[in-house]
Formats: C-alpha cells, structure tokens, sequence
C-alpha cells in the first residue's frame, strides 16, 4: 500500500498515542495526521498534482515531518533537501526534477530566493514557516496558514508503484543524482529492517541524523509505520544533552554513525550503564571499526549493537547479527530479510569465499534508477539472474568467509595503488583505530612520483602525547610495508559531509603530496 497509509491506520488506532518528540513540539499521531492533511490539502489547492516533486528543505523539525507525510498524502513525490545545502546545489536540484513546490523555514529563504533566480522552468510554489517575529519571508506562502486550511483528504488516485521519494545523492563525483524510490520500495525497506532490529510498537527511537539523511529519514518512516515514537534532534554537538533526552524519553532505539561513535568513546565522564532505557544501537555509514565496536560494547553492555552496510540506491544490504559480533567484529553480516546479497568478479560470475568482488544486491527495495538520468542508471542497475530484472551493482569490493559473511574491503575507485600492490584504505584504517590514542583516522592515496600513490594518514588523537613516528611504529607492526602510510598528519577534526560520513575525496583535498 501507499506509505501515507500507515500514518492514517495508526492514528485511526492510537489517536491519542505520542508520534513525534521535538524541541518545540510533540505530536501525538492524531496531530500528526491531521496537520499532515491539511498540508496536503494546501498543497493540492496551489497547484500540486499526483507526481509532482516537492522539496522539503528544512532541519529535523516538526515541521519536516508533517510535510514528508503531506505530499505523500497529495500524491506527490518528496525529496528532502539537506538544511546546510548552499543555493546553486539547491538550484540544481529544482530545476533537475522539476520541482512543483518547495517547503521550507524562514531562516533558510534567503537560499532559496538566491536558488530561485539561479534556476529555471516553473513557477515554484513556496511555503515557509515564520522567523522568530511572527512575520513570513517575502516571496513565500505562509506555513501556518496552509496548515490551517480544512482538513479535507486529496483525491489523487496514486497507487503504491508510484514515486514516493526522490532523494539525491550527495555528489561527491560530480552533480548529485536523484535516487528514485517507489512507495512499495520504501515499505520493503522498512519492513526488513525493523525485522531484524526486533522493532515494535513500543519502541522510542531517537534520533540526531538529518532527515535529508536516508539513515535518518528511515528512522521516521520507520517509526510511523510501526506506529511506535520518534524523538528528533537536530544533532549530536552536545552529547551530553542528547544522553538527557535519552532518559527522559525512555528511548530505546539509537541509530548513530561512526563519528558519533568517536565522540562517545572519548567522553571520559561516562559509566558502562549509564543509559539503562536502551534496547539497541545501530551503526551505518561507514563500518566501525572492531576497535570501537569492542569498546562501545563495554560501555553499552546491555545493549544489542547492530552493524549495517547499505547505500542510497537500496537503504540497505546487510546487518551483522549482535550474536556474531564476537566471531566476526570485521563483518557487517549478511543480507537483511528478503534480499539476496552476493559477490561478483569484473565479468558478473560470482566468485568463491575469501576472494574480493563487487557486491550485489536483489530485492524488492532496490531503487527503480536515477532521475532522467539513464547513463549512470546504466551503471548501477543491470539485468539479474532471472530475465525480468535488474539488480544493484554496488560499486563496492567484498570478500566472504566460508559461511556468507560479508566483509567490506573498499570502494572500487578508493583502492590506493602503492608500489605496484593494491591497497583498501579500510585495512589501514583498521590498524589506525585498534591503537587506544587515535579517536578518528582516514586514509587516502596521495600522488606520488616513485611510488605512484604514497598512503596517507589524517588523525585525530585521544592522546596528544603521540608522535608521527609513534603512528608509524605501530602500523610498521601490524601492517606489511607497502601498506604503512609514508604521509601521517593530525588534524583537531576530520573533513565530513553534510550527514557526519568522514569524506575520503574532501581529507585528500588538504594532504600535502608526498616529498
């Protein structure tokens, strides 16, 4: 079915049942559905039809979510855009899909008026939320009057192969691309996941990860469909205030990245325990590197820790059973429910264990391409096993082990070619992390004449005793030569992107070549 569908049957159950925990608000599911109606209603009234695309261009607010939930109940398609995109990125995206309207916050019009006469096509329909005196920016409907309106549900037809969401990529190698999935690809998604997390009804999740995020906007989408209560942050700058709200909510779901990670195992003022209320943590992104899984488990002793792989184009691929954590703390599992995940050398055929390829993926979430964009859809999505599908070509290298784990060995264009031998900047970044004095550590090739590419280190020390030639010697002991990075330099924080993933292509941007 429709995914609106789930918001509207949990609010026919459980009106009066907490959906949503904000800053500023809290909404029970009856508010919720009821708002999200109303919007819908306003946007169907300005011109919104069934496929239209609608951005949402705000921070983790109410308001995002009341807007994800309206234009899936006009018919349309939402895209969330990222509230630290600058204009000309913004731009771009209106005019790559065409979108119909825009619903944002007042702090963020001066972007979208500066997007606005970047980009072409359409008149834009744009609704805002007002500034801090009452007063709704110049050029933008107000958000509180389309709320406002008679909340009368939109006849739109729309069926559950329709666009759901439009989500672009972030366009680390060029223009962003729009990854299109269908409403029957989010509930897929959404349903494997919270199969294996063990999710129900009444579980509390929060959460500090963008909702322009897929990581974070599945963290809604999934609470709403089990009917269970979201809490939303907009960030973990201050941790020790999140932990507070973990407490006072009773949370227990907490979805976080490997930066997060870092920054909790550096707090020095924490006891094993000290967040009682807790049933799991996730961990996707990038992989945790076993070093940090091992301590997280002490401090989190209780908690089941789940490590996940996935990417734009399906949500995700795989979870590590917490009960293999201890025979395989460098894997990140095997496939999620439904889906079949499996290793491919350069000509498609499947290679045998311990043997790197790239991984595929089959399943009814994959996504159905990129936005008119049929040169890189090429690319990712290529005839199956059987002759009437596609699968997702990941872009990724993995290896087996003799039972189907899955281990991540590198990008295939993130390989560092060093002296004539190939290198996965992740084996490196392993080593790094498993030392006690490095909180965070990204690796990259660096131009080299001699050498073709040296290694290159960038750090973060938890222990600012430690020396350059400290890092070496240690890598020097766990590492074959080749692979001991020749550049090593510290850094108070590392390059990230907009969603907290450290970027490898931004930290390769300020290593100095090698002499």
């Amino acid at each position: 079915m429709r995914f609106e569908q789930f918001l509207i049957r949990n609010a026919a159950a459980q009106r009066a049942k907490t959906a949503l925990v904000t800053d500023r608000k809290r909404l029970c599911y009856d508010e919720l559905d009821d708002l999200s109606t109303r919007l819908a209603a306003a946007l169907a009234a300005n011109g919104v039809k069934r496929n239209d695309r609608v951005l949402v261009f705000m921070d983790n607010c109410w308001e995002a979510a009341v807007s994800i939930f309206a234009i899936l109940k006009a018919g349309a398609t939402f895209s969330p855009i990222n509230a630290s995109t600058k204009a000309d990125k913004l731009a771009y995206i209106v005019s790559d899909c065409e979108a119909r309207a825009l619903l944002t916050q007042a702090k963020l019009m001066p972007i979208v008026t500066e997007a606005r006469a970047l980009s072409s096509g359409e008149p834009l329909f744009v609704a805002s939320t007002a500034s801090a005196n009452g007063s709704v920016p110049g050029g933008a409907a107000s958000f509180d009057e389309c709320l406002a309106v008679e909340p009368s549900p939109v006849r739109h037809g729309g069926i559950d192969v329709d666009l759901a969401m439009l989500i672009y990529t972030s366009g680390s190698t060029g223009r962003p691309k729009g990854v299109m999935m269908t409403h029957r690809n989010i509930d897929a998604a959404a349903e494997s996941i919270t199969t294996y997390l063990c999710n129900t009804s009444d579980d509390i999740i929060l959460n500090v990860l963008p909702l322009a995020f897929d990581y974070g906007l599945y963290q809604l989408l999934m609470a709403i469909r089990l009917g269970a209560t979201l809490v939303l942050e907009k960030s973990f700058a201050f941790p020790h205030a999140i932990f507070e709200r973990i407490r006072a909510e009773g949370v227990t779901g907490f979805p976080l990245v490997p930066t997060m990670a870092a920054m909790i195992l550096q707090m020095r003022d924490i006891e094993p325990g000290f967040l009682p209320s807790l049933r799991y943590i996730s961990n996707t992104a990038a992989a945790l590197p076993p070093a940090h899984i091992a301590r997280l488990r002490e401090l989190f002793p209780s908690v089941r820790l789940y490590s996940m792989y996935g990417l734009t184009e399906c949500k995700r691929c795989t979870y590590l059973p917490p009960d293999q954590l201890d025979r395989r703390p460098g894997s990140v599992g095997i496939a999620i429910p439904n889906t079949e995940a499996f290793v491919v050398d350069d000509e498609g055929n499947r290679v045998p264990p311990g043997v790197p390829g790239e991984l595929v993926i089959r399943g009814p979430h994959v996504m159905q391409g990129y936005w008119r964009n049929a040169a890189a859809t090429e690319l990712m999505l290529r005839p199956g096993p059987n002759p009437w599908e596609k699968v997702l070509y990941t872009g990724d290298l993995f290896r087996t082990d003799e039972e189907g784990f899955l281990y991540f060995v590198g990008r295939k264009d993130d390989i560092i070619k060093t002296r004539g031998e190939k290198v996965a900047p992740k084996e490196v970044e392993t080593v790094l992390h498993a030392h006690p004095g490095i909180a965070e550590a990204v690796v990259i090739g660096v131009p080299d004449p001699v050498l073709g590419h040296a290694i290159g280190a960038l750090i973060v020390l938890s222990d600012p005793s430690l020396s350059q030639q400290d890092i070496i010697r240690h890598c020097v002991r766990h590492l074959e030569d080749f692979m001991v990075p020749k550049i090593v330099e510290f850094r108070t924080e590392l390059p990230k992107t907009d969603t907290g993933k450290v970027s490898r292509r931004l930290a390769a941007e300020t290593l100095e070549p090698a002499e």
